[in-house]
Protein backbone atom coordinates (compact mmCIF):
# COMPACT_ATOMS: atom_id res chain seq x y z
CA UNK A 1 0.00 0.00 0.00
CA UNK A 2 2.70 2.55 0.74
CA UNK A 3 4.47 1.92 -2.30
CA UNK A 4 1.37 2.43 -4.52
CA UNK A 5 0.72 5.25 -3.05
CA UNK A 6 4.59 6.36 -3.41
CA UNK A 7 4.13 5.67 -7.14
CA UNK A 8 0.59 7.45 -7.05
CA UNK A 9 2.47 10.46 -5.61
CA UNK A 10 5.43 10.37 -7.66
CA UNK A 11 3.27 10.16 -11.03
CA UNK A 12 0.85 13.25 -9.70
CA UNK A 13 4.37 15.50 -9.01
CA UNK A 14 5.62 14.31 -12.54
CA UNK A 15 2.68 15.05 -14.03
CA UNK A 16 2.60 18.65 -12.31
CA UNK A 17 5.95 19.08 -13.55
CA UNK A 18 5.27 18.43 -16.80
CA UNK A 19 2.46 20.52 -16.88
CA UNK A 20 4.46 23.38 -15.70
CA UNK A 21 6.95 22.87 -18.32
CA UNK A 22 4.62 22.70 -21.30
CA UNK A 23 3.54 25.97 -19.55
CA UNK A 24 6.52 28.07 -19.52
CA UNK A 25 6.74 26.94 -23.15
CA UNK A 26 3.20 27.91 -24.03
CA UNK A 27 4.20 31.09 -22.62
CA UNK A 28 7.66 31.80 -24.28
CA UNK A 29 5.84 30.81 -27.74
CA UNK A 30 2.92 32.95 -26.93
CA UNK A 31 5.68 36.42 -26.38
CA UNK A 32 7.34 35.29 -29.61
CA UNK A 33 3.90 35.94 -31.49
CA UNK A 34 3.26 38.71 -29.23
CA UNK A 35 6.90 40.28 -30.67
CA UNK A 36 6.30 39.44 -34.06
CA UNK A 37 2.58 40.70 -34.24
CA UNK A 38 3.62 44.47 -31.99
CA UNK A 39 6.70 44.73 -33.89
CA UNK A 40 5.08 44.71 -37.33
CA UNK A 41 2.04 46.93 -36.18
CA UNK A 42 4.28 49.15 -34.48
CA UNK A 43 6.15 49.87 -37.39
CA UNK A 44 3.27 49.98 -39.77
CA UNK A 45 1.96 53.37 -37.56
CA UNK A 46 5.17 54.86 -37.32
CA UNK A 47 5.77 55.01 -41.30
CA UNK A 48 2.31 56.24 -41.10
CA UNK A 49 2.95 58.72 -38.42
CA UNK A 50 5.74 59.98 -39.92
CA UNK A 51 4.97 60.23 -43.79
CA UNK A 52 1.44 61.15 -43.50
CA UNK A 53 0.63 61.70 -39.86
CA UNK A 54 -2.14 60.77 -37.20
CA UNK A 55 -4.88 60.72 -39.74
CA UNK A 56 -3.03 58.24 -42.19
CA UNK A 57 -2.15 55.87 -39.26
CA UNK A 58 -5.58 55.93 -37.69
CA UNK A 59 -6.24 54.38 -41.55
CA UNK A 60 -3.33 52.32 -41.56
CA UNK A 61 -4.56 50.78 -38.14
CA UNK A 62 -8.19 50.50 -39.62
CA UNK A 63 -7.12 48.46 -42.77
CA UNK A 64 -3.33 46.73 -41.66
CA UNK A 65 -3.63 45.60 -37.47
CA UNK A 66 -6.27 43.16 -38.68
CA UNK A 67 -4.40 42.08 -41.69
CA UNK A 68 -0.99 41.97 -39.62
CA UNK A 69 -3.33 39.96 -36.58
CA UNK A 70 -3.68 37.47 -39.32
CA UNK A 71 0.11 37.05 -40.61
CA UNK A 72 1.27 36.88 -37.20
CA UNK A 73 -1.43 33.69 -36.55
CA UNK A 74 0.85 30.81 -36.86
CA UNK A 75 1.29 27.84 -35.42
CA UNK A 76 -1.64 27.17 -34.37
CA UNK A 77 -1.91 30.79 -32.34
CA UNK A 78 -4.59 33.37 -32.81
CA UNK A 79 -3.81 37.03 -32.16
CA UNK A 80 -5.30 39.65 -31.47
CA UNK A 81 -5.61 43.04 -28.77
CA UNK A 82 -9.09 43.87 -27.00
CA UNK A 83 -9.14 46.64 -23.99
CA UNK A 84 -11.80 48.07 -21.64
CA UNK A 85 -11.66 50.93 -23.92
CA UNK A 86 -11.69 49.24 -27.33
CA UNK A 87 -11.92 51.41 -30.58
CA UNK A 88 -13.17 48.89 -32.75
CA UNK A 89 -16.47 46.83 -31.48
CA UNK A 90 -14.53 43.71 -32.81
CA UNK A 91 -11.59 44.00 -30.75
CA UNK A 92 -14.48 43.44 -26.92
CA UNK A 93 -12.79 41.60 -24.09
CA UNK A 94 -14.38 38.23 -23.23
CA UNK A 95 -15.25 37.31 -20.14
CA UNK A 96 -11.55 36.03 -19.22
CA UNK A 97 -10.01 39.08 -21.16
CA UNK A 98 -12.32 41.50 -19.00
CA UNK A 99 -11.18 40.08 -15.94
CA UNK A 100 -7.66 40.03 -16.73
CA UNK A 101 -7.42 43.56 -17.62
CA UNK A 102 -8.78 44.55 -14.36
CA UNK A 103 -6.42 42.66 -12.75
CA UNK A 104 -3.63 44.40 -15.06
CA UNK A 105 -5.19 48.05 -14.02
CA UNK A 106 -5.02 46.83 -10.23
CA UNK A 107 -1.76 45.99 -10.38
CA UNK A 108 -0.63 49.06 -12.27
CA UNK A 109 -2.05 50.95 -9.74
CA UNK A 110 -0.19 48.50 -7.07
CA UNK A 111 2.87 50.20 -8.45
CA UNK A 112 3.81 47.12 -11.09
CA UNK A 113 5.38 47.77 -14.00
CA UNK A 114 2.81 47.56 -16.99
CA UNK A 115 5.50 46.68 -19.27
CA UNK A 116 6.08 43.38 -17.31
CA UNK A 117 2.25 42.31 -16.74
CA UNK A 118 1.17 38.91 -18.30
CA UNK A 119 -1.50 36.48 -17.37
CA UNK A 120 -2.16 33.32 -19.06
CA UNK A 121 -4.47 30.15 -18.26
CA UNK A 122 -5.66 27.40 -20.16
CA UNK A 123 -9.36 26.52 -20.03
CA UNK A 124 -11.55 24.47 -22.12
CA UNK A 125 -8.80 22.95 -23.86
CA UNK A 126 -7.35 26.24 -24.64
CA UNK A 127 -3.91 28.09 -23.48
CA UNK A 128 -4.69 31.60 -22.93
CA UNK A 129 -2.16 34.44 -22.57
CA UNK A 130 -2.07 38.19 -22.25
CA UNK A 131 0.29 40.91 -22.15
CA UNK A 132 -0.33 43.93 -21.31
CA UNK A 133 0.21 46.99 -23.43
CA UNK A 134 0.76 50.70 -21.78
CA UNK A 135 0.11 54.09 -23.44
CA UNK A 136 3.19 55.41 -25.29
CA UNK A 137 3.48 59.00 -26.25
CA UNK A 138 3.03 58.39 -29.64
CA UNK A 139 -0.43 57.06 -28.47
CA UNK A 140 -1.52 60.00 -27.66
CA UNK A 141 -2.44 61.77 -30.80
CA UNK A 142 -4.86 59.30 -31.44
CA UNK A 143 -5.95 58.12 -28.14
CA UNK A 144 -5.49 61.12 -25.85
CA UNK A 145 -7.89 63.67 -24.46
CA UNK A 146 -6.86 66.34 -26.97
CA UNK A 147 -7.33 65.19 -30.21
CA UNK A 148 -6.73 67.58 -33.45
CA UNK A 149 -9.96 67.62 -35.30
CA UNK A 150 -8.75 65.77 -38.26
CA UNK A 151 -8.43 63.01 -35.84
CA UNK A 152 -11.52 63.35 -34.49
CA UNK A 153 -13.21 63.41 -37.94
CA UNK A 154 -11.61 60.12 -39.02
CA UNK A 155 -12.18 58.51 -35.93
CA UNK A 156 -15.67 59.00 -36.59
CA UNK A 157 -15.64 58.14 -39.77
CA UNK A 158 -13.81 54.79 -39.30
CA UNK A 159 -15.21 53.90 -35.60
CA UNK A 160 -18.25 55.63 -34.71
CA UNK A 161 -18.50 53.62 -31.39
CA UNK A 162 -14.72 54.29 -30.65
CA UNK A 163 -14.36 54.58 -26.70
CA UNK A 164 -10.52 54.48 -26.90
CA UNK A 165 -9.91 57.90 -25.86
CA UNK A 166 -8.94 59.89 -22.85
CA UNK A 167 -5.46 58.46 -22.50
CA UNK A 168 -2.46 59.49 -20.88
CA UNK A 169 1.21 58.55 -21.27
CA UNK A 170 1.57 55.75 -19.35
CA UNK A 171 -1.71 54.38 -19.07
CA UNK A 172 -3.28 50.62 -19.58
CA UNK A 173 -3.90 51.30 -22.85
CA UNK A 174 -5.06 47.31 -23.27
CA UNK A 175 -3.41 44.23 -24.05
CA UNK A 176 -2.45 41.74 -26.48
CA UNK A 177 -4.61 38.55 -26.21
CA UNK A 178 -3.61 34.99 -27.51
CA UNK A 179 -5.48 31.74 -27.90
CA UNK A 180 -3.88 28.29 -28.80
CA UNK A 181 -5.96 24.75 -29.08
CA UNK A 182 -3.89 22.70 -27.26
CA UNK A 183 -3.87 18.85 -29.09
Amino acid sequence: MKKLLTVLVSAALTSVSVQAEDTRALQAEARTQIKAFAGALQSTLKQGMESEGAVHAIELCNTEAPVIAEQTSVNGWQVGRTSLKVRNPENQPDAWEREVLQQFEQRKQAGEDLMKLEASATENGEFRFMKAIPTGAACIACHGTELSAPVQARLAELYPQDQARGFNPGDLRGAFTLRKTLE
